[in-house]
C-alpha cells in the first residue's frame, strides 16, 4: 500500500446516540475530530488531546472511552454515545444533567459533556456509590471552575433517586396511616 491510499477517507458507519449514522474519516482522524466535524456532535469537546482531561469522554458499546484516544475507524460498525444522547426524546433534559443544573455542578461546562458521560457509565456498573467512590471516577477528569463538590453531589442524588425509582418502598395500608 504506498502512501496515498493510507491518506485515502474510509466509510464509517456507526449508530450514535441510537441512530445509524456514516461518514468519512481518514485512518488517522480522531473520534473526537469525527464527531464534531464530520457527524455535527459538538458535544464532544476536545482539551489535552492526549486523553488526560476527560472532556473528550464518550460511551464505545456501553464503555466510557476518550474520543481523542480512538480512532474513527476502530469505532465502524459499533455504538457510539455522547452527551447529546443523554436527553429525553422529547428533548428535556436527562436526570444526570438536571441534578447538574440543580447543584450548579458546572460553571464554563467545557468539562461537563465528559463527566457526564463518565458518570453514566459509572452509575451502571455502580448502583449505590460512596463519596469516595464518586469521587475516584472523578479524578480521571479536569475541572478548573467547580472544585468538584457540586458535581459529587449531583451524582450521589441520582444515585439515590434511581435507587428509589428501582426499589420504591411500599405504601403504607390506610390502618398504618391512621396509626403513624
Amino acid at each position: 500500500m504506498n502512501r496515498l491510499d493510507q491518506r485515502q477517507p474510509h466509510l464509517v458507519s456507526l449508530t450514535l446516540n441510537g441512530l445509524r449514522r456514516t461518514g468519512r474519516a481518514e485512518p488517522r482522524m480522531l473520534l473526537s475530530d469525527f464527531l464534531r466535524h464530520e457527524l455535527g456532535a459538538t458535544g464532544t469537546h476536545v482539551g489535552c488531546e492526549h486523553g488526560v482531561c476527560g472532556a473528550c469522554t464518550v460511551r464505545i458499546d456501553g464503555v466510557a472511552a476518550r474520543a481523542c484516544l480512538t480512532l474513527a475507524v476502530q469505532v465502524d460498525g459499533r455504538r457510539v454515545d455522547t452527551v447529546e444522547g443523554l436527553a429525553e426524546p422529547s428533548g428535556t433534559l436527562g436526570d444526570l444533567q438536571q441534578a447538574f443544573r440543580r447543584h450548579h455542578a458546572l460553571q464554563c461546562g467545557f468539562c461537563t459533556a465528559g463527566i457526564l458521560m463518565s458518570c453514566a457509565d459509572f452509575l451502571e456498573r455502580v448502583s449505590a456509590p460512596t463519596e469516595a467512590q464518586v469521587r475516584d471516577m472523578l479524578s480521571g477528569h479536569l475541572c478548573r471552575c467547580t472544585g468538584y463538590t457540586p458535581i459529587v453531589a449531583a451524582i450521589l442524588e441520582v444515585a439515590a433517586l434511581r435507587q428509589n425509582t428501582q426499589h420504591p418502598q411500599p405504601r403504607k395500608t390506610e390502618t398504618e396511616t391512621l396509626d403513624a
